[in-house]
Parts: C-alpha cells; sequence; structure tokens
C-alpha cells in the first residue's frame, strides 16, 4: 500500500499564516513509519543518559523504535551503544539489565564478545573441539557498533550513521549553554521517573516549547515565574524553547539550597532555560541543578517521557533532592491532559492543523517547520531513488 502524502506546505509558511502539521502526523502508522526514518534515525537522537550504565561492564538492553541496543560502559568505562544481537544468527545478546562479568555470552550457541564489542570466543564453530574456522573472522564479526556521543550524560544516537558530527550538529545549543560545560552529576535513584503518555511523541515537544499555557496549566509554577517574565528561544532547524528571567531557587524546611555550579556567570543568577532540542531530547537549565527529558516514541499515539535530574556535587541532601523530583513530577504531570486532549483532537477529521499565536507560539512553529522541512527532504530523496 502506498504511503500517504500529507500537503506540508502550508506547515513551512510564515509563522503569522501557517498551519500546524496535518493530523496524519499524529495519527497515521504508515506517516509514523516515515517519521521515524526521516526525524529519528537520521539526526542525534536520545536513546537513554550514561547514568543508566554508572560502572564499568554495566549493560541495558533498549529498544529505539523497534531496534534492539544494548547500552553498555566498556571496562575501561566508555559507554557504548551496540545492536543487541548476535552475528551469528541474530540472536538476542542481553535480554535484562546486568553487569557483564566476562564476557557477552550469546544464550544460543555461545559465542561471546568483549564489552568493547569485539567477538573473542566461537565455540564448536568448526566442528566439536574446533573453535575456530577460516570463513569464521572474528575480527571481521565484532557486534555492529551504533554511532553514538555523550553529551549532558545523554546518549545521543544517530542509527543512519550519516549525520553531521555530534559537535557540528549541535553547535548551536553547545555554544548557547557553554557556560554549563561542567560536570553533572545525577542524583540517583530518587532523582528519576518516568511518565507514560497516550500522545504522539511531537505533542509533547509542542508543550514543552511554549510558555503560553502556563497560567492555565501551571498556576503554581505561574505564581512567582509569570507569563511575561518569559522569553522565547529558537533556532531554526536545531532547537526551540523558553526561558525565565525569575527562577526560584528551591529550599528545605531550614532555607538550604543545592550548591551553584560553579562560574556559571551572573546571568544565570534568576535566569533558567528550557530548551527542545531537536527531535526528542527536552533539557532545562538553572544556577543549581538542571534536568533531561528523553521522548521514547513507543507508537503514533503513545509516548514515555524518562525524566533525570541533576546537580552540580554529588552526595547533595537526600530531602531535597526528593523535593525537588516531588516539585518537577507534578509540573510534568500537569501536562498531561493537555497533550493527550491534543491527540485526541487529532482524530477530527475537519480539524486543519491549528493555527500559531505569531507572538505567542513561534517556538512550537519552529518544531512544526522543522518537521516539516526534514520529511519533504526525505521524501525528496526517495523518489530521486526510485
Amino acid at each position: 500500500m502506498t504511503k500517504p502524502i500529507t500537503d506540508l506546505s502550508g506547515v513551512r509558511r510564515p509563522v503569522d499564516t501557517a498551519n500546524g502539521l496535518p493530523n496524519a502526523h499524529y495519527v497515521d502508522r504508515a506517516v509514523f513509519e516515515e517519521e521515524k526514518h526521516a526525524l529519528l534515525f537520521s539526526q542525534w537522537a536520545g536513546l537513554a543518559v550514561a547514568a543508566d550504565v554508572p560502572e564499568p561492564g554495566d549493560a541495558v538492553p533498549l529498544e529505539f523504535l523497534g531496534t534492539p541496543l544494548l547500552l553498555i560502559r566498556d571496562k575501561d568505562g566508555e559507554v557504548r551503544v551496540f545492536h543487541n544481537i548476535c552475528r551469528h544468527r541474530g540472536m538476542m545478546l542481553v535480554s535484562e539489565p546486568r553487569r557483564i562479568e566476562g564476557a557477552i555470552r550469546c544464550p544460543y550457541h555461545s559465542w561471546c564478545y568483549s564489552t568493547k564489542g569485539n567477538l573473542v570466543s566461537t565455540p564448536h564453530v568448526g566442528g566439536p573441539g574446533q573453535n575456530t574456522h577460516p570463513a569464521i573472522m572474528r575480527d571481521e564479526l565484532g557486534l555492529h557498533r551504533v554511532r553514538s556521543h555523550v553529551w549532558r550524560d545523554v546518549v545521543w544516537i544517530n542509527l543512519s550513521g550519516d549525520a553531521p558530527a555530534f559537535e557540528e550538529a549541535m553547535s548551536h545549543i553547545i555554544e548557547r549553554w557553554s557556560e554549563f560545560d561542567l560536570p553533572l552529576y545525577h542524583g540517583g535513584a530518587g532523582s528519576k521517573f518516568q511518565l507514560e503518555v497516550a500522545t504522539n511523541w511531537k505533542l509533547a515537544v509542542d508543550n514543552y516549547c511554549e510558555s503560553y499555557h502556563l497560567p492555565w496549566i501551571h498556576p503554581g509554577l505561574n505564581s512567582y515565574s509569570r507569563l511575561e517574565d518569559h522569553y522565547h528561544i529558537e533556532e531554526p532547524g536545531a532547537y526551540s524553547g523558553q526561558g525565565t528571567m525569575v527562577y526560584r531557587q528551591l529550599t528545605d524546611e531550614n532555607g538550604d539550597r543545592f550548591p551553584d555550579f560553579e562560574e556559571v556567570g551572573e546571568k544565570w543568577n534568576e535566569q533558567a532555560e528550557y530548551i527542545a532540542v531537536y527531535p526528542n531530547v527536552l533539557l532545562g537549565v538553572h544556577r543549581d541543578h538542571a534536568f533531561t527529558i528523553i521522548l521514547e516514541p513507543k507508537g503514533q499515539e503513545r509516548t514515555i517521557e524518562h525524566v533525570h535530574l541533576y546537580y552540580a556535587e554529588p552526595g547533595t541532601p537526600e530531602g531535597l533532592r526528593a523535593r525537588n523530583t516531588r516539585q518537577w513530577k507534578t509540573v510534568f504531570e500537569e501536562d498531561i491532559f493537555v497533550v493527550e486532549g491534543m491527540q485526541k483532537g487529532r482524530h477530527v477529521a475537519q480539524f486543519d492543523g491549528g493555527r500559531f499565536s505569531p507572538v505567542m507560539d513561534s517556538p512550537t512553529h519552529c518544531f512544526h517547520a522543522w518537521v516539516a522541512g526534514k520529511v519533504d527532504a526525505h521524501r525528496a530523496q526517495a523518489r530521486a531513488a526510485e
């Protein structure tokens, strides 16, 4: 069956005349498959965080849009991502998180790989008791490594293997937050949580990009960080989001605060920024903590949000960390009914993608225009290959 082709010309118009993405980009399985390649496989997308594999030998099996992957910290401490299948018969290698003490052993025929992905053992491959064979060249049959890069503890992957180098592709956001090029420490088990949301992943990006909804959806936050205290952030083709000029540090019952990131500059005393780095990573920075949200698309109408909080120093007070986690969890949970409500709205056939406030919605339009541009380019490439 031919994939439905949507008209994206209206999405790429200036914000004051543009429409949002058509319904099919939220509810149609074929368009979801198309976007998988155009938006997620071909870019540097967020997979997990390095804190998921804190010690050498730690391994976590993951799935990214149907592709089984293995996140591992090798014996020298480097974080790597491999296809989680044996080069022999394609058997899954690691089925649950664990520590690799020796080698990664395939449970089917016991082919073994080092934590760096090298094939190191092929028992009986040449017959009983013969562990080698001229046709099985171990140096050519290591695990397929997925291109990856760790920045701000996010493990970014490029499954297609042909995106520009990470430092080039992400140069704008790296430069914008250069003051925060400092060590950051995951808050531990109590500083991470997941939210499963019945929505397309792009609607979570939409909502995160803008502050327009604050007075109605986040009244507690808006009570001290008002709509008028926010500003837009836009880098077409790369990221968009919002910032506040009145960030208020969290305190505990004793008035204690988290220690600041050192030498980030006076502008961050009361300033904080929240940026959606395309395609699927939502980042927040403050003078004393940061957070990451990795959006995991599980289908055209289901997304898992993986939330992690970070601090300037290890061992910050547990009670204060717990309070911070509760506070952010409340804020992010307040958004759920909005993104789920918009998802239901995409089943109204007459909905035309909606309009954007030229003043308040430009960061969201920036994202829609990026999606439309990438999908159009993907379609053009597919047509040229026919």
